[in-house]
């Protein structure tokens, strides 16, 4: 089992903290405000998604504070998820959506950048990326 640090469990808590908190805000105060991330090429009700990606998000983040055993697993699925929604966040800045302060394209693009950062955050927190560099794809087995 790969062993993680006193620093990578906090911020794996920390992580899944974000994330519930994230996903309640799809589901409560700000509703309004995700349907600027959600892709025009999305056949699917806009208010669907936010309230479908907000519950994925709540069942994550409980996930990275709960689950241990399977930790490794939860971190890939968590990047990938963070993967799955970038294009999201590209659509905000493309359209030019304003949300969640996000008023400029300057503020948009730089937006961008943090996602690969949360990608890494799940990875690195859950020892899914100590995992993938010493087993390879043998981590999936």
């Amino acid at each position: 089992m790969i062993q993680t640090s006193t620093f990578q469990h906090i911020a794996r808590i920390l992580l899944g903290l974000s994330l519930v908190f994230a996903g309640t805000g799809h589901l409560t105060f700000l509703r309004a405000e995700f349907p600027a991330q959600v892709p025009d090429w999305v056949p699917l009700d806009t208010d669907l998604v936010v309230v479908l990606s907000g519950i994925v998000e709540i069942a994550l983040g409980l996930a990275l504070v709960f689950v241990r055993k399977k930790r490794i697993w939860v971190g890939l699925i968590v990047a990938t998820f963070f993967v799955l929604i970038f294009p999201g966040n590209i659509a905000q800045y493309v359209n030019k959506r304003d949300a969640f302060g996000l008023n400029t394209d300057n503020a948009r693009l730089i937006r961008l950048f943090f996602q690969p950062v949360l990608v890494m955050w799940a990875l690195w927190s859950t020892g899914a990326w100590q995992a993938i560099r010493t087993r390879g794809l043998k981590v999936l087995a």
